[in-house]
């Protein structure tokens, strides 16, 4: 019967209170088994429950330490407030990404490059098509464009520019000792998108390479960077579990201590 519960596959949820209640029955009632025939049941049992929340003081503290195990959400890409697609390179002025404006241009290629340029002079980074944060930043653009802002389909645009700015850590000495600087400087991304010229697509070829129709305006989508709480789970069962921990050794303490004084007055007693 056990092994044919334990082939039960098909639930994930199934299996997994499955796999837990095994755990605790096998290891901690077994403890528990043979500690609590030796010590007694109330001392086995607060025996055993310190050594399981020292160990899971021990185990949140490696997920803690790197970031594995139980985790929160990721850091992931966010689209910003009050903007999040800018229709204009004219329009990055107005929606407070750049401090001043941009020169102008007779056609929506110049504009771009002038904003290119303008961007760059006011601290933002052009990431170069190796940098593994570029191709971050796109998917999450891609996702705001045609999921949430259904602004374009798949296909029918190009992702030619990626710009990066922010995100400084503090306080810190300097690049190698940074290992206190827990706070962090808001991180945002600008990505530059232009629509492509419609091709038509013939039966059993393959389908031609886009090409940027730079008669149209560039597009921007500016996001910020979501930090995520990757980490905030093992930091709660490591500070939670220490306590508890630290809680039933002072029972445990608090225990020798009667009893050395129990102990003490019945010699006294004998002796009398």
């Amino acid at each position: 019967m056990l092994s044919t519960l334990l082939a039960i596959a098909w639930e994930p949820g199934i299996r997994g209170i499955v796999s837990v209640l095994a755990m605790v029955v096998v290891l901690i009632g077994g403890s528990y088994l043979v500690v609590g025939t030796n010590l007694g049941a109330r001392l086995g049992f607060l025996i055993i429950l310190s050594a399981l929340f020292g160990w899971m003081t021990l185990m949140g503290a490696v997920w803690w330490t790197y970031g594995i195990g139980l985790k929160g959400p990721e850091p992931s890409w966010k689209p910003a407030d009050p903007t999040t697609i800018i229709r204009d390179a004219e329009l990055l002025t107005s929606a407070g990404i750049l401090d001043g404006p941009i020169a102008e241009g007779s056609v929506p290629a110049q504009k771009a490059e002038a904003a290119s340029a303008k961007l760059q002079e006011e601290g933002w980074r052009l990431l170069s098509e190796s940098d593994p944060q570029r191709g971050q930043a796109i998917a999450s653009s891609d996702a705001i464009l045609q999921i949430e802002a259904e602004e374009f389909a798949a296909g029918d645009y190009l992702s030619v520019a990626v710009f990066d700015r922010g995100g400084e850590r503090y306080p810190k000495i300097n690049d190698a000792l940074d290992f206190v600087a827990f706070f962090h400087k808001p991180r945002y991304a600008l990505v530059e998108v232009v629509p492509v010229v419609p091709q038509r697509t013939e039966p059993g070829r393959a389908p031609a390479r886009a090409v940027a129709d730079e008669t149209q305006e560039h597009r921007y989508v500016y996001m910020v960077r979501d930090l995520g709480a990757k980490r905030q789970p093992a930091i709660f069962i490591t500070f939670g579990s220490g306590l508890i921990f630290a809680i039933l050794c002072w029972l445990l303490h608090r225990r020798d201590l009667a009893l050395r004084e129990n102990l003490a007055e019945d010699n006294t007693l004998v002796k009398a």
